[in-house]
């Protein structure tokens, strides 16, 4: 069980203060190498708490983990979602060495499903880009049909009204849900009806599809993007496996070192199991990526 963190505000907007938890290995190493954790939930949800076994994974191998909250949408539209994500490298870089003992110059991203999709941002938008990025079932085109499309998986649901969804409800700008948000269903009523880039950015990518190249990294990334390791199950229903197939042919295109893991068989969220041999053996694999590329 790790230690209890340290809560840092790494950046405040207004009265939102953004939060990342600091987690400190018990090792002698100086400086220290740092996993940034970035959590998923499609980008509306979802905070910096984190599994404990996984901190622990990082943390016995002698990584400093910095587990971060950005503004969620459709509060915050992605443009601004992005500028969180490059604010938080740059306060680990310049806060870091003085706060925790990080090693500025070594820097990783691990991220799960949306946190995926921003570890893969990551590699376009920060500059100068981590060291590694990890994605487990993330995803690099944000406007290819399984998110600009019904998806027929969620229509199988009860449809949700758009009065249901909490989706014309305006609230705080957010980096933390709260209780009574009132968007408890927006997430399914964007996948019963396609709308997901649309709410997420504000812009309809039907009428103006360049606006969202730059936040695609299966479009964007260019020859000098980071290594990078991808994880997803084959049997994915929420984030397609072949959305890691796909940014994995990008990077072939580009000459950039990567590896795809297949989970045969394995579900999004699939590392929920953290006592499988496919679980153990994947994250393994992690962390021999990141000692490759983050070691002294």
């Amino acid at each position: 069980m790790p230690s209890q963190p340290f809560t840092y505000v790494y950046k405040s907007v207004g009265h939102c203060g953004i939060k990342a938890d600091v987690y400190r290995p018990a090792t002698d190493r100086s400086p220290i190498p740092v996993v940034i954790l970035i959590h998923g939930g499609c980008l509306m949800y979802g905070s910096r708490q984190w599994s404990p076994r996984q901190l622990d994974l990082y943390l016995d191998a002698g990584y400093a983990v910095v587990s971060i909250d950005y503004r969620l949408a459709p509060e915050t539209r992605l443009p601004y979602i992005i500028e969180d994500l490059q604010d938080a490298f740059l306060w680990v870089r310049s806060e870091g060495p003085g706060l925790f003992n990080a090693d500025p110059d070594r820097l990783s991203a691990v991220g799960h499903s949306a946190g995926g999709y921003l570890t893969l941002m990551s590699g376009c938008c920060v500059d100068p880009p981590p060291k590694a990025l990890v994605s487990f079932y993330g995803y690099g085109d944000i406007v290819a049909d399984w998110y600009s499309k019904p998806d027929p998986l969620y229509c199988r649901h009860p449809a949700v009204s758009e009065e249901e969804s909490g989706r014309l409800v305006k609230g705080p700008v957010i980096s933390e849900p709260y209780e009574g948000r009132g968007k408890d269903q927006c997430y399914l009523y964007c996948r019963q009806n396609g709308l997901w880039p649309l709410e997420v950015s504000g812009v309809d990518p039907k009428e103006d599809p360049e606006f969202f190249t730059p936040y695609c990294p299966a479009h964007s990334a260019t020859s000098d993007y980071p290594p990078t390791l991808l994880l997803h199950g084959t049997e994915d229903t929420d984030v397609p496996y072949s959305q890691s197939v796909q940014m994995a042919e990008t990077l072939s295109s580009l000459a950039v070192e990567h590896r795809l893991i297949t989970i045969d068989g394995g579900g999004h969220g699939f590392d929920g199991d953290m006592d499988s041999s496919k679980v153990e053996e994947a994250f393994a694999s992690v962390l021999t990526f990141l000692n490759q590329h983050l070691g002294d």
